[in-house]
């Protein structure tokens, strides 16, 4: 009989053992086993082994083996998972609500979501660019850390200014590039100054990181330099989060007074400045301000980009653009998260910006939000005149709204409940939430039509939404 059968005979018959005693009891030696079963004692130790990998046995040195406690199995063969609320502590991610667990209801008109409907999207443009990365012979070779140079160079030349390809990092989209920078510029527990309110994606993130934001209000114009000076001193933060163009929620653009202003305060405060940049693509028509980084020779700049938005959720194609020692601890970040992008997809967005399609796209996405974006204001103050959005975006994807009655979250499911999917705005808030607030989007829909019947279906009884 070979070693590997003997050592299964031996775990077949302590199995059998062991299901006759109880959790704690302590099996017989390796000097018994080995003289009951003539086997060795290299056999008996695999044997242990086997079983404590299994979870059946427990190998205290110095002691001996022991029965495992018996994990209690339900009916439908469920495994109890208790154990990993003490090994995962405090540490927890924010759960999912019933509606994202659930999905829209059957027939629902969403103004949820940050992503363009298919409708909107360069979809033939897309498949086009795709398959003519394809076709490249190096296609699939491994792509370079950075990123390829022909795509960093796009997006340095996106970003204006003095930006060149070697201040380009490629990410695997925006989310992915904030999770980085936050985690390669804060230590854990240090505070980070975000605007009030803000994304949620980046409050998230912050905290994975083991971040503390702290939130600085913001008005018509953007981010309070002022506050943020306060923020600054009162803190010690050597980071700031914002969005200065086509801000989410509040679609506001920081003027071009603060613009300047914003950097100095970081700079003065030996702070970093995360430009979110991933509305630059989404203007409705008017001339969209120079990326704070185009101006930044100190690398107080930290500029975050992403072509989802413009494109398709599933272009998970990002850049981060830093000057400075900053940019070498990315690199050295990337090759222990994921090595690099996957070519393929950074050859078919080289091919989709390189063509004449893409700024067609971009002037085609402009009059849609704008014409989607005027659609929704109207039928609003029609239907639901107690919702008055803040200011009326010039770029971005939604509406920020103002309850005059009621609790967001009620409104919330009572929109739900009549076929129509909307956004809280406490969820935007790093603290309290000064009021009740909505977020509405006008690109998730399929049309303008779906839209005004959205805010029908919202308009209702009063009571309905606002109690």
């Amino acid at each position: 009989m070979s070693e590997s059968n003997i050592t299964e005979a031996l775990v077949t018959s302590l199995r059998a053992e062991i299901a006759g005693l109880a959790a704690g009891d302590r099996l017989p030696s390796a000097r018994d086993l080995v003289r009951r079963h003539g086997v060795s004692p290299v056999t008996v130790t695999r044997a242990f082994a086997l079983l404590a990998a299994e979870g059946a046995v427990v190998t205290r040195p110095g002691s001996g083996t022991f029965v495992a406690a018996r994990r209690d199995r339900s009916a439908d063969g469920v495994g109890d998972t208790s154990w990993q609320t003490v090994v995962l502590a405090d540490r927890s991610m924010p759960a999912l609500t019933a509606g994202e667990l659930l999905g829209p209801p059957p027939g629902a008109i969403t103004m949820a979501g940050g992503y363009l409907h298919s409708s909107l999207q360069p979809v033939k443009a897309l498949a086009a660019a795709l398959a003519r990365a394809a076709r490249r012979p190096d296609a699939w070779d491994r792509a370079p850390v950075a990123g390829l140079a022909p795509l960093r160079t796009i997006f340095a030349r996106q970003a204006g200014g003095d930006v060149g390809s070697d201040d380009v990092l490629i990410t695997s989209g925006g989310q992915s590039a904030l999770s980085m920078v936050f985690r390669a510029i804060a230590a854990p527990g240090s505070p980070i100054l975000v605007e009030s309110p803000t994304y949620p994606g980046a409050l998230v993130a912050a905290r994975a990181a083991g971040l503390r934001p702290v939130p600085v209000p913001l008005d018509g114009d953007g981010v309070r330099p002022d506050l943020l000076a306060d923020a600054f001193a009162t803190t010690g933060a050597r980071l700031l989060y914002c969005q200065p163009t086509f801000h989410n929620p509040t679609g506001a653009v920081l003027s071009p007074e603060r613009r300047r202003q914003v950097v100095d305060v970081a700079r003065a405060a030996g702070a970093f400045l995360v430009e979110d940049d991933f509305a630059r693509h989404l203007g409705h028509g008017a001339p969209v301000p120079r990326a704070l980084v185009a101006d930044d020779r100190d690398g107080t700049v930290v500029h975050v980009t992403s072509l989802t938005k413009p494109a398709s959720p599933s272009l998970r194609i990002g850049a981060v653009i830093a000057r400075g020692p900053v940019m070498e601890r990315l690199r050295a970040m990337r090759r222990v998260d994921d090595f690099f992008i996957a070519r393929p997809l950074q050859e078919a967005a080289v091919e989709l910006l390189s063509t004449p399609a893409w700024d067609r796209h971009l002037r085609a996405l402009a009059h849609a939000l704008r014409e989607r974006c005027a659609a929704l204001v109207t039928a609003l103050a029609r239907e639901v005149p107690g919702w008055v959005p803040g200011q009326i975006p010039t770029g971005g994807l939604h509406l920020w709204v103002r309850m005059s009655t009621g609790h967001d979250h009620a409104a919330v499911e009572a929109a739900r409940a009549r076929g129509v999917v909307i956004s809280a705005g406490r969820d935007y808030f790093a603290a309290e939430a000064p009021g009740g607030y909505l977020r509405l989007g006008f690109a998730a829909a399929a049309d303008v039509a779906e839209l005004v019947e959205g805010a029908r279906r919202l308009g209702g009884p009063p009571r309905s939404l606002t109690g």
